[in-house]
Formats: structure tokens, sequence, C-alpha cells
């Protein structure tokens, strides 16, 4: 009777399963509902390239742009229920699921530039809002930058009687809503991917967005006029499902954090480029008249919307809308 040690024993095991089998890939599925060439859809990108080098092939990571997977209105369910892993929805996105605090950053005039939203998203603030997440079953991972918004209709926009009555699409929050009826405005609620044929069709009469939004879904083509108003600002919450995230191998976790810092970088240093190479794009098409405000109509715009502040602090809060006052500004020794 043959008699083997333990390590021979393991060896005979191995060639009588035959070849090992290399173990499949993690899938990280990553949905989102902007072109591949917006800031967003170019740091999905660059985050899939870093996230498969960083983890050794580990981490497959498929990206869907352009609602491709889930339209907008579907995407966070979808993400909560772990049928995608990682989303990157506007701010106003949470509020419809409760985590009305993000709503913050939607209201008018608010945020002067980008250091003092650095202020915010970089800081104590952006951390504890970032933390909200959690209990929906998500976790938040960074903040990425689109821009500031333009307004655009087939009329012009100059004062603000030019808005009364005119149907304009908005994203789902309170605070956007609020702020389109203070101008007059009757707001309609609807997907982003359905924006273009609903200006086009007439279904709605004008909009508001980040030039490289318009530009890429061609809302230019479709709006005679476009007010360079720059009176709000759409940024992204990077979130992952939180039960994937946890279940990951430390270091494979720790190779996709290090991939997001960097794609974050990376999109939030390319934003204001895009955007301001959409703008020229869209005023050499010809297809959309420009309006530039004079001081007087925008303090005018900004006066319209100030009851917003005071309206939005029963929905996120008036200690919340004080801090994020006081973070954006800049510190003084």
């Amino acid at each position: 009777m043959k008699t083997y040690t333990i390590a021979a024993a393991a060896a005979l095991a191995l060639v009588l399963a035959g070849p090992a089998q290399a173990q499949a890939p993690i899938v990280l599925k990553f949905s989102h509902v902007v072109a591949p060439d917006t800031p967003k859809g170019k740091g999905a990108v660059k985050f899939q390239e870093l996230g498969e080098k960083y983890t050794n092939g580990n981490v497959k990571i498929e990206i869907y742009p352009n609602s491709s997977l889930y339209k907008d209105k579907e995407e966070l369910e979808a993400l909560q229920l772990g049928a995608v892993q990682m989303l990157a929805p506007s701010n106003s996105k949470f509020g419809p699921i409760g985590i009305k605090e993000f709503e913050v950053f939607d209201l008018p005039f608010v945020l002067p530039d980008k250091a003092a939203l650095r202020r915010v998203t970089d800081g104590p603030l952006g951390a504890r809002l970032l933390k909200l997440l959690e209990p929906q079953g998500m976790v938040g991972l960074a903040y990425w930058d689109n821009g500031f918004k333009l307004m655009s209709a087939n009329k012009p926009l100059r004062e603000v009687a030019d808005f009364k009555g005119l149907k304009f699409r908005i994203q789902s929050s309170k605070v956007l809503e609020m702020q389109m009826r203070s101008l007059g405005v009757i707001p309609q609620v609807m997907a982003f991917s359905e924006v273009y044929q609903a200006l086009q069709t007439g279904v709605v009469d004008g909009q508001e967005n980040t030039p490289s939004n318009m530009y890429t879904q061609k809302m230019h083509e479709v709006q005679k006029f476009t007010t360079l108003s720059d009176h709000g600002y759409i940024g992204y919450v990077v979130v992952v499902n939180k039960k994937f995230w946890d279940g990951l191998p430390a270091d494979v976790r720790a190779g996709l954090e290090k991939a997001m810092a960097e794609a974050t970088k990376y999109s939030n240093e390319i934003s204001e480029k895009e955007n301001a190479e959409a703008l020229a794009d869209m005023k050499k098409s010809g297809k959309t008249e420009f309006i530039t405000l004079t001081d007087a109509q925008k303090a005018a715009w900004k006066q319209a919307m100030s009851p917003v502040f005071k309206d939005a602090e029963a929905r996120v809060g008036k200690a919340l809308i004080d801090e994020f006052e006081k973070a954006i500004k800049p510190t003084t020794n």
C-alpha cells in the first residue's frame, strides 16, 4: 500500500483535477445617461481603463452611456437592487429617493465659481453628504463636475417676463421646480434621453443645461435662442452598490479607489475645457442665437429667484443651506 505526504497528495489531486481554471473577473457595470464625449462620459472611460489596470484585470468594467442600459428615472432603483454596480447621477436625482439634502446644489446662483464648489465637495460638508447615501444601499465615491447651466428656448430670454407661461424641462428636483416657478415657467420633469425630441416636437418650449450636454445631445439645433446665464450648476455623485463594494476583496477595492481618485481628477480638470469647446462649436454652427445678459438683467433674474432659498428651507433644511453658503466662502487668515 502506497503512502503519500500531504504535499504529494495535494499535487496528485491537482493532476487528477486537470488544468487549473483561471478565476473569472468581477464584472462592474457602470451606467450613465450622457454621451461618451461629455466630461462624465470621458471620466467613466478613464475609470474603466485605470480600474482594470490597477486590479490587474481582476475586474472587468463595462460602460453603458446614453441611457443604453437604464433610463435616468430607473437607474438608482437598479443600483439599489444590484442590477448595476455603479452610476454617476446628478445631485438632483437623490431628492426623489428621499436624500433631499443634495438638492442644495440646485439653488440658483448659489455657486460663484468652481473654487467655491471645491470648498464644499472637498470639505467636511461634502463628506457628510456622501455618508447620507449609505442607508439607501449606496456608497458615494466622488463628486464629478459638469459645469454651469445655460437657459434655452425658442424665444429670446432676457427679462424675467420673457419666461412667463413657457413649459421647461427640468430634472426631478423640487428646488429646480421652485426655481422655474419663480420665473413664471411651467416645469416639466422629463428624462434626459427624452429632451431632444420634446424640444423638437414642442412638448416643451425650453430647458436648462450645460454646453457639453446641449451640444452632444444636439439641443442647440432645436432651440432658436440660448442665454449665457450661468445661473445654476450640474454635478454628479459617483455611487456604487454598497453590498457589491463591501464584498470586494480589500486589494481589489483599493485598486478601484485609486482608479476613481485619478479618474475624478481627470474628469474635473477637463470639464471646463469640454464645456468651452462645446459652447464654441454651438456658436460656430449658427443654429442657436446666443444672448449675453446685461448686469441689470442678471440682477433681475437673481432677484426673481431669491425666494427659492427661503422656500427650499423646508425641503433641504435651513441649517444645511447656511452651512453650504458658509462653506463656499474663501477662508481668510
